[in-house]
């Protein structure tokens, strides 16, 4: 998921320098420096909550549980956000059979169920908090 998601953000960015509208790359509008900026904020986080989780799997720490559920709950969330950004940021070709990107919208929508979905990692959360 963070993979997927950070390749999102880098089709995205290298789009918006690319595209040009109303006589400039649609990079340089606030509107979608600002998106892609929260694109990024979420990649980070999902990232750092992943390495994270597999430190405390790899050291055998009992939080690890914990640190997976965390972990994956965000994930989710954060690659279905920043795939749906990146469809909107790139417009109608985005979500074209031709550009890659529907693929990763999909691999996203697909990966938010598999090994149970956010609420279920975060009920799993607040259980393992209250133990």
């Amino acid at each position: 998921m963070c993979g997927g998601a950070q390749r999102v953000l880098d089709l995205t960015t290298d789009y918006a320098k690319m595209r040009v509208a109303f006589g400039r790359p649609i990079g340089s509008y606030q509107g979608v420096k600002h998106r892609a900026a929260d694109m990024l904020v979420d990649v980070e986080n999902a990232k750092s909550l992943t390495y994270y989780a597999a430190w405390t799997i790899d050291e055998g720490l009992t939080e690890a549980p914990l640190a997976i559920s965390m972990a994956k709950a965000y994930a989710s969330d954060a690659y279905r956000k920043v795939a749906g950004a990146g469809i909107q940021l790139h417009g109608g070709i985005g979500f074209t059979w031709e550009h890659e990107l529907q693929l990763y919208f999909k691999r996203a929508k697909a990966c938010e169920v598999a090994f149970g979905d956010a609420s279920w990692h975060r009920e799993r959360v607040a259980r393992l908090m209250t133990a």
